[in-house]
């Protein structure tokens, strides 16, 4: 592991700053601060626009009166419909959203390459975020849809994986803080997604959609700049291949390979992990557009403000999550990252299947819901997914050979691909399926994936535990 750049002094001196420096941030180093601030605002700008997009799209941009502006739209459409039949404005909508927050976690895998044998981490990271600013800056233009969303998939793919592979760096394979460090990382990215939708979705919906874009772009380049002044705290780009200082990696060998072979396997399960969580940002906000009554003392909550409610809820469990384990550890044994995940997954499920009491009173003839189910729902969700994305990350970023971080933090996300895919079709069900089948589909979904977790603890669980060789300093 290494941190900053230190001036030459006594041994003695220089290591009391190394320690009080890999202390510095909430008991970790340094640089996890300095890129979870960078994350903050990277991830302000991803949800900013996210927040917007499927209420643009449906909404707005895909009515019939507007969708032959955009550039490419007909050639996407005919092969979109080639796979899944005739589609109306919502459901293209649905698909095209679910699509974009699919590849957005594809393109790391490419991003991991790039940097992990081209480029380096700190210019791969440094492309991604102004390709990302281009992009949300495209997005003001109705014409540049399909420009700004390729601008936007390859920045996160350049950013994503990266940034993430330069948390783990910060830590040594027997090194305790790593999944906690994940978590405080991830409580970064609540901050911005509380934020994102009052301030992008407001602008959005209130002002103008361009508005909204636009202020995701800026906070893009304040990430860039969070980055780039804090570069000094953060580990050293890994040597690549062909540099005169490169370092040999050890041959893969047979263990190495089954762990990678496991970890890629696990990808389905998780890919299911998420689809209650991923789906409040596709089909919860048009659900609840029909459903639910927004009206709060007379103001007419803009439906962008839900997901800074699920953001909010989402802060407070991370931080009782990390709280919870760090006072389990000092009484029991702490579980490993699957049985953490699967845990998760068990307690998320309980999310979709809340809402089966709304759903079936809808159908019965009922007035409008509560907006107080969205409180309900990202309670019960977001307990359950504290256990999940970060500790699924801390997982990978643990396990994976030497020299193969970045990609396989790339392989990771591709759950997130393929589970967003999948949830960008679900969402079309709910123009064909009762609302109380569709939630109830998304819990036992999710309950899968938590029986399957279980199911990989029992019989491969000893492949993926930490190895106990002691870390070279």
């Amino acid at each position: 592991m290494t941190t900053a750049t230190l001036p030459a002094g006594p041994a003695d001196a220089t290591s009391d700053a190394r320690d009080r420096l890999d202390r510095a941030f909430l008991g970790h180093p340094a640089g996890l601060g300095w890129l979870s601030f960078c994350e903050l605002w990277e991830r302000f700008s991803y949800y900013g626009m996210q927040a917007l997009l499927i209420l643009y799209l449906g909404n707005y941009l895909f009515m019939p009166e507007t969708v032959g502006r955009v550039i490419g739209i007909d050639p996407l459409r005919h092969a979109i419909e080639s796979v899944t039949g005739p589609r109306s404005t919502q459901q293209l909508a649905s698909v095209v959203f679910g699509l974009y927050t699919g590849f957005v976690y594809l393109t790391p895998i490419f991003g991991g390459l790039l940097a992990d044998r081209v480029l380096g981490r700190t210019r791969t990271v440094v492309i991604g975020a102004l390709l990302m600013a281009l992009g949300h800056f495209l997005m003001a233009f109705e014409t540049a849809l399909l420009p700004a969303l390729a601008c936007l998939l390859l920045g996160v793919g350049c950013f994503k994986g990266n940034i993430a592979a330069q948390v783990g760096d910060l830590y040594g394979p027997q090194d305790k803080r790593r999944a906690s460090a994940f978590q405080i990382f991830m409580l970064a990215v609540q901050i911005a997604v509380i934020a994102a939708p009052i301030v992008c979705g407001t602008l959005g919906e209130k002002v103008g959609w361009h508005w909204g874009f636009g202020a995701a772009g800026v906070g893009m380049l304040i990430g860039l700049v969070v980055y780039l002044a804090g570069r000094r705290y953060l580990p050293p780009d890994p040597a690549r291949k062909g540099a005169s200082d490169a370092v040999v990696h050890p041959p893969l060998g047979r263990r190495g390979l089954m762990q990678v072979v496991l970890l890629v396997a696990i990808l389905p399960l998780l890919m299911l992990s998420i689809v209650g969580n991923q789906q409040f940002y596709n089909a919860y906000p048009q659900w609840s557009q029909k459903y639910m009554d927004m009206a709060v003392g007379g103001f007419m909550v803009p439906v962008t403000w839900l997901q800074s409610v699920d953001a909010t809820v989402s802060f407070v469990t991370m931080l009782g999550s990390i709280a919870f384990w760090r006072w389990w550890a000092t009484r029991r044994r702490e579980p490993d990252e699957i049985t953490k995940i699967a845990l998760g997954c068990f307690v998320a499920a309980g999310a979709p299947a809340l809402l089966l009491i709304p759903a079936l009173s809808i159908e019965a003839g009922g007035a409008k819901i509560s907006i107080l189910w969205t409180f309900a729902y990202t309670l019960v969700n977001d307990i359950g997914f504290a256990n999940i994305l970060p500790v699924g990350l801390a997982l990978y970023s643990r396990a994976a050979p030497r020299g193969l971080q970045g990609v396989m933090i790339g392989i990771y996300y591709l759950h997130l691909f393929f589970g967003n895919t999948f949830v960008g079709w679900l969402a079309g069900l709910l123009d064909v399926m009762p609302g109380s089948q569709f939630w109830l589909l998304h819990a036992g979904l999710v309950a899968v994936a938590g029986v399957g977790m279980l199911a990989v603890k029992l019989v491969f669980g000893r492949l993926l535990a930490p190895d106990e060789t002691p870390a070279r300093a």
